[in-house]
């Protein structure tokens, strides 16, 4: 995925183009609550790639006293688009600027793909992180799981720092909160495992909220409901909030792009992702 910096801006970039290992991967065994959590997320693509939102951005800029210097408020269309096969995985994150949304040219903190945090937990990644369950508690009524997520070096990363024209791949930690009965996951935070100063990244902290889908036609999976990223250097500090409401279905009937799918790893296909040039017709609304 590629970004259009806004001037003099630093670009945080979730990558979204990932290629899997060159060897498979064994599956975890059936039954734990990894292999719960993978299923949920191999779900959670297949189903949000049949999905439009409206995704809302503030961006801040804070003075140092901790006060807001500047601040700008976006307003897009978003959806999200899939391509998979045994071999590979490529997601791509569309973010179109509402009509009449107010857009000013000033140097923010740009950050995309966020909500999609939990790739961390997807069978294409697994490898890339070490992960050690914790105690398990009651949080509103249901029992979740804390599941700390630890990025290990050298291996593909799935976010990078784009600044001056280079990415610098992030080494991220960080824990999932899991519903230890479904596997879906409620909330996830991270932060920096690495010292990243020698390029001008003195901290950051991402947190996302998920949030148990309404769409009659949409069940069992939990959305993007925010998405915060906090982004400090030796001069500066920036705050990123996204939200996404107004989730919509959109109709399937029309001819759909066979080149863009999810499947299983026996490949056997699960969704088409990309539907046909033809304006969507919203069924539902969340």
């Amino acid at each position: 995925m590629r970004i259009r910096p806004e001037p003099r801006a630093a670009v945080l970039i979730f990558l979204l183009t990932l290629v899997a290992a060159a060897t498979a991967q064994s599956a975890p065994l059936p039954g734990t609550l990894l292999d719960r959590v993978q299923r949920q997320v191999i779900a959670f693509f297949a189903k949000m790639s049949d999905l439009t939102c409206t995704e809302n951005v503030v961006q801040e800029k804070f003075r140092p006293d901790g006060h807001v210097q500047t601040s700008a408020q976006s307003k897009f269309d978003y959806l999200i688009m899939v391509q998979s096969s045994p071999d590979d995985f490529v997601l791509n994150e569309s973010r179109i600027e509402a009509p009449g949304a107010p857009h000013k040219p000033l140097p923010l903190l740009v950050t995309n793909g966020f909500s999609m945090l939990l790739l961390v937990f997807h069978p294409y990644y697994r490898q890339s992180f070490r992960l050690d369950p914790g105690v398990a508690s009651f949080v509103d009524g249901r029992m979740l799981m804390p599941v700390h997520f630890t990025h290990i070096p050298g291996t593909r990363s799935p976010a990078a720092l784009a600044l001056r024209g280079r990415e610098y791949p992030l080494d991220l930690q960080g824990t999932a909160w899991i519903d230890q009965q479904s596997g879906q996951i409620a909330k996830m935070e991270a932060t920096l495992a690495g010292d990243m100063s020698d390029v001008g990244l003195r901290s950051l902290h991402i947190q996302v909220d998920y949030k148990p889908s309404t769409l009659a036609s949409v069940t069992g999976i939990e959305l993007p409901d925010r998405a915060v990223i906090d982004l400090e250097t030796p001069r500066q500090h920036w705050r990123n909030t996204h939200t996404f409401t107004d989730y919509k279905s959109f109709s399937t009937a029309a001819q759909q792009a066979t080149t863009v799918k999810v499947v299983t790893k026996d490949g056997k296909q699960i969704d088409d992702a990309t539907p046909a040039k033809e304006t969507p017709s919203p069924k539902e609304q969340h």
